[in-house]
């Protein structure tokens, strides 16, 4: 049998403590002190073994980061004293949309290379904004063969990033007369770019190429900022260029398996140049995901161009505009606009930014995605808070200047492994063996506002749910 791609994780852990979502609260006075028993000795995962405070008789609260919030220590506790509150730091990590439970799941990824699991199963709302309004079918899960993370069957997560052929000619001979262009194919349907913010120091760069590197996936960077430390993972790499600078860059565009030109009046003129010094270079083209995206993505498509890669802001939202669309919607829209031109089958379509957990890449896809690329989540597997203090000139709490590439690189694969696995599950749950079969599946899939719409309200009336807009 071939060889099944795989992504080689080992456990990486933090160069600082994580802040945990919960706190230890004791009532001292009433602890025996000293229970050979103690449910923190009994704890199945070992939680309490990592702080070692509850040795000492007046410890500091015990801040757990890896708890599985199965709530056995609360519950066997012989004296009733024992409780857990919520750590107010953890409260303070992220911002409205990268939350603190998102840092916190990515964090244990980048960490082990695992799922997050939950002890206390899942215990948030049945509807949420922005992907949690989707919800994808399960219905083939409780067949046995659907096991691609065990491997008893194939689940391909490969996608091209190269134009395709809609139709070949071939002689009486049957030899092939249609001129094939070379095939850019990827063994993951996400890649990398820098965040908005920057890399903070050229390790934390380093980091995140070799990680794409040795995941076989490529990351956008920009053309400026390509140095000679780079050059053992040029062909994981994506120079972007800025409008009429091709030529300035012949060099890297020759050395590059594919280029992305930014989108604008002359961009045109771009196009031909770059084909003009490497005719088999792939070629992306960067826009903005604004109100013009959809119509201007079949003119795109019938210049020849093999990638379409929109920007969304970095929470994944329409860009100016006053009501802002969320990546679910723009998504959705551009593909089937594709659709009704004729043209979706011969381009790729990646989108950008929004992408935090391994659920939305699932759900971009779904909604028409070829592949997403992931860049905050890249800094967070570094163990950075986003708490925007390199932003303000202020020092960085966890030093993020000082990781060390291969610790950082690791944490990377670590994160992407447990990433993929989580698409593997969902697409095993599905009966679907090939992530290129997945794209554009609405079908297999479930939209609150859908349902809302043609089921419930009817039923009961229409009414307002805070934050959806519906």
């Amino acid at each position: 049998m071939p060889k099944k791609y795989h992504v080689h994780t080992q456990t990486a852990p933090p160069r600082f403590k994580p802040v945990g979502k919960y706190a230890t609260l004791e009532f001292r006075e009433d602890c025996a002190g000293s229970c050979l028993n103690c449910v923190k000795k009994a704890c199945v995962y070992d939680i309490f073994g990592e702080t070692r405070l509850h040795e000492r008789s007046m410890g500091e609260p015990e801040y757990l980061y890896a708890c599985k919030s199965c709530f056995r220590c609360i519950q066997q506790c012989t004296k009733g004293i024992f409780s857990r509150v919520v750590n107010p730091e953890y409260r303070g990590l992220g911002d409205r949309y990268y939350k603190p439970d998102v840092i916190l799941r990515t964090w244990f990824q980048a960490h082990t290379g695992k799922i997050p699991v939950s002890g206390a199963g899942y215990r948030g709302p049945f509807v949420g904004e922005d992907f949690d309004t989707l919800w994808t079918d399960m219905s083939e899960i409780v067949r046995p063969t659907r096991d691609g993370i065990h491997g008893r069957e194939y689940i391909s997560t490969c996608i091209e990033l190269s134009r395709r052929q809609t139709q070949l000619r071939f002689g009486k001979d049957l030899s092939l007369l249609s001129d094939v262009p070379p095939l850019l194919e990827l063994p993951l349907p996400l890649l990398f770019q820098e965040p908005t913010l920057g890399f903070p120091g050229e390790n934390v760069l380093l980091s995140a190429v070799a990680a794409a590197h040795a995941l076989e996936t490529m990351m956008f960077l920009k053309a400026d900022t390509f140095t000679q430390a780079l050059e053992p993972y040029k062909d994981a790499l994506i120079p972007c260029l800025k409008r009429g600078t091709p030529p300035n860059h012949s060099d890297l565009i020759r050395e590059s398996r594919m280029v992305e030109l930014e989108d604008g009046p002359e961009m045109e003129r771009d196009l031909e140049a770059v084909r003009s010094i490497r005719s088999d270079v792939c070629i992306a083209v960067g826009l903005p995901l604004d109100n013009r995206a959809a119509s201007r993505a079949p003119e795109l498509a019938r210049e020849g161009v093999d990638t379409l890669h929109f920007y969304a802001d970095d929470h994944g939202n329409e860009r100016g505009a006053e009501n802002p669309r969320f990546l679910k919607e723009t998504i959705t829209e551009i593909h089937n606009r594709l659709v009704d031109d004729l043209v979706r089958q011969k381009v790729n379509l990646l989108f950008s930014g929004g992408i935090a957990m391994a659920e939305h890449m699932a759900k971009a896809i779904i909604c028409g995605a070829d592949g997403v690329t992931v860049d905050y989540p890249l800094l967070i597997a570094l163990e950075c808070r986003l708490c925007g203090r390199c932003g303000q000139g202020l020092s960085c709490p966890v030093k993020m200047d000082q990781v060390e590439p291969e610790w950082g690189r690791q944490r990377i694969l670590n994160l992407m492994g447990a990433w993929r696995n989580q698409l593997i599950e969902v697409m095993g749950a599905m009966g679907i063996r090939e992530v290129r079969r997945m794209r554009g599946e609405a079908g297999r899939s479930m939209s609150f506002e859908d349902l809302e719409r043609e089921n419930f309200g009817p039923l009961f009336g229409e009414r307002k749910v805070s934050g959806l807009g519906i």
